[in-house]
């Protein structure tokens, strides 16, 4: 493919690749079809799930089937790859050893933009997976940049677990105010200066903006760098 092209390693799940490629349209400044980016999707939805191969110690089942993605996408000339799936990213150093192709890291670039935003030293609330929480993949990368990680008690973990896997996950209809009560409640409770989205899934829900003005959406963060790493200009940045 041409100089620029996108490759998307996806079915993780199959509503949040379609969310994800949806905002990578909406958001690129393009006037043509051809100033778009060219993209090649895989929707791999058979890939095992990553909060189950991380608490069973099976990651090498997952890591054996993207390895083929890996190589579809080298082979079709791939500029640089993403993978919105926060989870999947606490694979991240094994999946890019596969390939020469540069992946985005999700969650280096988000908390990058959290310090950027809220400062460094922040404390930061997390929507997550139990797999992206007991894998310690952002507590590593806010170690390195200074950040405060709190993560969410069992309760309301147990909350986050059900909107995703028994709601979203079986493409029932979640009502906003289900997740915005969870991250006011990290915001005046527990005293978050921000709240980091980080679930694909869950960037299907629209918040208001009295709330989404205090939450760093990792999706919303690929989406920009998958842009800009393109060679395109996004529309209008969601964090400036």
């Amino acid at each position: 493919m041409e100089h620029g092209s996108l490759g998307i390693i996806g079915g993780m799940g199959p509503k949040a690749t379609s969310v994800f490629f949806e905002k990578i349209i909406n958001k690129t400044n393009a006037d043509l079809d051809q100033n778009h980016i060219n993209i090649i999707i895989l929707n791999h939805t058979s890939l095992p799930d990553r909060t189950d191969v991380l608490r069973k110690k099976e990651g090498d089942l997952f890591l054996n089937k993207i390895s083929k993605d890996m190589a579809l996408l080298h082979n079709a000339g791939v500029s640089n790859i993403a993978i919105p799936c926060n989870t999947a990213h606490c694979f991240y150093d094994e999946m890019q050893e596969m390939t020469p192709i540069p992946i985005i890291n999700m969650v280096n670039e988000t908390l990058k933009l959290v310090t950027d935003k809220f400062g460094s030293g922040s404390k930061i609330g997390i929507l997550a997976t139990d797999g992206t929480l007991h894998n310690g993949v952002y507590s590593k990368e806010c170690e390195n940049l200074n950040l405060k990680l709190f993560k969410p008690n069992e309760e309301i973990q147990k909350r986050i677990m059900s909107i995703i896997y028994e709601k979203l996950k079986k493409n029932q209809q979640v009502k906003p105010a289900e997740i915005e009560e969870i991250i006011e409640k990290l915001l005046s409770d527990f005293g978050c200066d921000c709240v980091v989205i980080a679930c694909t899934e869950l960037s299907s829900i629209p918040l208001r903006q009295n709330i989404k003005r205090y939450c760093i959406d990792a999706m919303d963060v690929l989406v920009e760098q998958s842009i800009l790493r393109s060679g395109k200009r996004v529309i209008t940045s969601d964090f400036t």
